[in-house]
């Protein structure tokens, strides 16, 4: 399971002395207790994994974000500090479809559920969030189904 992992890593990092890992360890299990916490009242809680993925994605977009404001601020230590925190986290997650294998996912269920046009666009996104939501980043995907779609 991903979350062992991510415990194992902190353990490592603790022995190692890597402090820079191991806080950036310590926030993804940080963020994951937050989680729980907030699953704790949700009447279907998801598979542990993918609770996981989602919130290890979300850091990584939390992080791509910051560093292009960072640098866009010329603050290029706190950009490095947090390309730092990023490569930690996408550690952990799923090795990421390519550009032409998510445009292929998305032929293949344009396809499936025979969408027509930008109507079908919910339908096409939650497919693919349900088939290959760990595998793609789904804010650039939307924008590939919208072209599709178009």
């Amino acid at each position: 399971m991903l979350r062992d992992t991510i415990k194992a890593a902190q353990i490592e990092s603790m022995k190692a002395g890597d402090k820079a890992r191991l806080a950036a360890v310590r926030l993804i299990l940080a963020k994951l207790k937050d989680k729980d916490i907030e699953l704790r009242t949700a009447a279907n809680v998801p598979d542990d994994d993918v609770v996981v993925t989602d919130v290890l994605q979300k850091m990584a977009k939390q992080r791509r974000e910051s560093i292009t404001l960072y640098e866009q601020g010329g603050r290029q230590e706190l950009a490095e500090i947090e390309k730092a925190e990023l490569a930690v986290i996408e550690t952990f997650l799923p090795q990421q479809m390519g550009e032409d294998e998510v445009k292929a996912a998305i032929a293949a269920i344009i396809t499936e559920t025979g969408a027509e046009g930008m109507k079908d666009m919910g339908k096409v996104v939650g497919a693919l969030k349900a088939k290959h939501g760990t595998q793609i980043d789904m804010g650039k995907a939307s924008q590939l189904v919208k072209s599709a779609l178009a």
